[in-house]
């Protein structure tokens, strides 16, 4: 446990972990993905993270449905998202496999973020991939995949985004907890080694401009 946080909730401890470096951790994920790792063996995480939830006021109950969302695979819970830091926190509850759509979820893929994750119950087969990509890192040529590994309950993992990988299947009843870094590229890339498609996935958020600009 970080013994200087000893007395914090789960989540104010490890806020208060990467709140305190001294570098911008988006340049040193590889570090905060080591402090994860020890913060996430803290006795009854999934215990704290559920009092947490139970807590919350109607207020701010509101603010996590609207800052949450649902992908093909799972439901993204966003726990903090403070725009003065670095990072935010989120809980992934996956989906029963049978209410998986195809889509970026699933693909070989890799994220405008960097992030860490456990896995608080269940399991899911996880897959890494080296990619190579077209002219200007905008298309995906190729993948090929360079690690397979059943993860369980317990298991901590650090990507960053650069990285590409995949979930294939969860096991039912899977959740995760992640902390992710603010973005480092302006897209992330997807690809389907079935039909060799590639695609460029820029967020709503980020086309405004683009909007305006086709009106």
């Amino acid at each position: 446990m970080l013994a200087e946080f000893t007395g914090l909730s789960a989540l104010e401890e490890l806020a208060a972990r990467v709140k305190r470096a001294e570098f911008p951790v988006v340049d040193h994920w590889t570090d905060v993905g080591v402090w994860f790792r020890e913060w996430a063996t803290r006795p009854e995480l999934r215990k704290e993270l559920r009092a947490y939830l139970d807590q919350l006021t109607p207020q701010q109950a509101t603010w996590v449905i609207a800052h949450s969302r649902e992908t093909t695979t799972h439901f993204a819970w966003c726990l903090r998202d403070e725009p003065d830091e670095q990072f935010t926190f989120w809980l992934h509850e996956y989906k029963p496999l049978t209410d998986w759509r195809a889509g970026y979820a699933d693909s070989v893929h890799n994220h405008r973020y960097h992030f860490c994750t456990t896995i608080l119950s269940g399991a899911y087969l996880h897959e890494r991939f080296d990619a190579r990509l077209g002219v200007g890192g905008r298309t995906v040529v190729a993948t090929e995949l360079t690690n397979r590994t059943q993860c369980t309950e317990g298991t901590t993992g650090t990507l960053l985004a650069h990285e590409f990988h995949r979930i294939p299947r969860a096991a039912e009843g899977t959740m995760t907890f992640l902390v992710k870094s603010r973005a480092v590229t302006p897209w992330s890339l997807s690809y389907d080694p079935d039909t060799g498609l590639s695609h460029r996935h820029v967020p709503v958020e980020d086309r405004l401009e683009d909007l305006t600009n086709h009106l």
